[in-house]
């Protein structure tokens, strides 16, 4: 179902003390009170405001989201990503509402719309992100915007919430869907890329974090379930230097030295998915 159908996204405003629903006419976005937003060549709208910037260039850049892609490509974290895609769509009814936040470069929900007639939202902060997912051609609408702050959704419009590796916003997510919603989170296991991190930075420390997300989450919403996933590759210098440009461990100039020798590796990918409920 294209963005452009009868039933846009449920999008509303960013301006500040705004909030009022947006309606898309040709490449235009428009609220009731005259703020506009036009689409990019590309196909994104550009929701963020000044005040919600990090940075003149937030988000990932292109060198993280280029390195992603290309290990995806190769099977290479696709684990993580089949299995929500398969929670979320077994979740979606056709023309339910589904938002990806930090959906970099789309995978995900562009693997949910191939699967359900879907209306799909993808936010993410970083432009570079946006303009690689726009050009996959899914019928998806992807939005530049900060999830950190107000996530630009309307009230109870939503009814599937996924942040995948990304930033979470518990109480806005609550805000944004309907009754009886759901929220789909994946975070790294503690094992995950033990054996790249302790070739990298001289440690092996289990990082649990799921719990911590279950916490963060008791207040709005009802854990349904937790499962984790896990794969392992064996990878080339050029994989590995990918996964750290993805993980941003490969910047850390401290690790310099163990990078110069390092030339292959097997490496784990593990992942902890939590399915909550709106309370």
């Amino acid at each position: 179902m294209p963005a452009s159908a009868a039933h846009h996204p449920p999008l509303a405003c960013t301006v500040r003390g705004c909030h009022e629903p947006l309606t898309r006419a040709g490449r235009t976005w428009t609220c009731g009170r005259g703020h506009t937003f036009d689409i990019a060549k590309s196909g994104y709208v550009n929701l963020l405001q000044p005040q919600d910037r990090r940075s003149r260039d937030a988000g990932d850049t292109r060198a993280a989201i280029d390195a992603r892609a290309r290990l995806l490509t190769k099977g290479v974290g696709r684990v993580a990503v089949d299995r929500v895609v398969d929670v979320a769509c077994g979740l979606l009814a056709d023309g339910g509402i589904v938002v990806d936040l930090g959906s970099g470069s789309g995978e995900t929900l562009d693997a949910i719309a191939q699967t359900r007639r879907v209306i799909g939202v993808g936010i993410d902060l970083s432009t570079a992100a946006a303009e690689v997912a726009a050009r996959r051609g899914a019928a998806v609408t992807w939005v530049v915007a900060n999830a950190d702050r107000r996530i630009p959704l309307l009230d109870e419009s939503t009814d599937l919430v996924i942040s995948q590796h990304a930033r979470r916003n518990p109480r806005d997510c609550a805000r944004l869907l309907r009754p009886g919603g759901h929220l789909l989170v994946s975070v790294p296991a503690p094992d995950d890329l033990i054996e790249l991190r302790q070739a990298v930075q001289g440690e092996s420390v289990l990082r649990p974090r799921a719990d911590l997300v279950i916490d963060e989450h008791t207040r709005d919403f009802a854990l349904a379930s937790r499962i984790e996933v896990r794969e392992r590759h064996f990878l080339d210098r050029a994989e590995l230097l990918d996964v750290l440009r993805g993980t941003y461990r490969g910047a850390r100039t401290s690790a310099a030295p163990r990078l110069e020798t390092l030339t292959e590796l097997g490496v784990t990918f593990a992942a902890e998915v939590c399915l909550f409920r709106r309370r």
